[in-house]
């Protein structure tokens, strides 16, 4: 049990919530989660599969997780969920540049395959990645939630609970795109781009150890649908509720729309 009063844990289904005070909080439990994931599997394994998310909701975990000293980082074969098509890797919003910035020039990894959104064939970089990522077999994957409900760029005009390929291109919706220039990455809509690269909601969920980190108020009515609707792909991450371990860590805000039995 947390020594914070406000913290609180409950279950959706199988899906594992843990709700604490502040985003810092939230994200320090999250990192604290995936450090005692990468000890015990650094246990039994030469290397460790690690998918990871970028996003503002990743930032307080990625700093609290590349802080805690003495991890198994030299195991770590490290993948991430997605890409813009056509964006440069020196750009701020480009998902390579932020893995560089607040993971890979952090720490020192065994590897770690990025995704390449500017690749000359890119059913090809699909079809090889998800070959390189088959290969890792990820034990572990760190994820957020958008605000469309969408797990990676799966947003629910595209999420496929059964998806036939562990990854794909896929044309972003408004909402998705919106949330982009909300979180500052883009000056405005026009200049999101309109396609990108995912890992589909089966790679992700195949996974053994999912741990989520969905903070902020702008998350609190996705949080609420999350854990509330129907399952399908209207909100597609309603699908963590079948993962048999996953987690996802709130804060109060994000956590704030939740109400009645059980909550």
């Amino acid at each position: 049990m947390s020594k914070n009063t406000g913290f609180r844990r409950f279950a959706v289904d199988n899906l594992k919530v843990e709700v604490y005070p502040t985003r810092a909080e939230a994200g320090a439990a999250a990192a604290r989660a995936a450090a005692a994931e990468l000890e015990r599997l650094a246990q039994d394994s030469r290397t460790i599969g690690v998918i990871f998310a970028t996003g503002a909701s990743q930032l307080e975990t990625l700093r609290a997780l590349t802080s805690i000293p003495g991890l198994p980082w030299d195991k770590v074969q490290g993948f991430h969920m997605d890409e813009y098509v056509g964006i440069s890797p020196d750009h701020p919003a480009s998902f390579r540049h932020y893995m560089r910035r607040n993971l890979t020039d952090q720490v020192s990894m065994f590897s770690f395959r990025e995704v390449d959104g500017n690749a000359s064939d890119f059913d090809l970089e699909c079809r090889q990645y998800a070959t390189e990522l088959r290969a890792a077999t990820p034990q572990l994957c760190l994820l957020g939630v958008g605000e469309n409900g969408h797990l990676a760029f799966n947003d629910p005009g595209v999420a496929d609970f059964e998806d036939p390929v562990d990854a794909k291109i896929v044309d972003l919706d408004d909402e998705c795109k919106l949330q982009q220039v909300a979180e500052g990455w883009f000056p405005g809509i026009e200049d999101v781009p309109a396609r990108a690269i995912t890992l589909t909601i089966p790679a992700l969920l195949r996974v053994p150890t999912l741990i989520a980190s969905v903070p902020g108020l702008r998350k609190a009515a996705i949080i609420r649908r999350t854990l509330q609707e129907e399952i399908s792909t209207a909100c597609p991450a309603t699908i963590l509720r079948r993962h048999p371990n996953a987690t996802v860590f709130l804060d109060d805000e994000s956590a704030s729309q939740l109400g009645g039995a059980g909550f």
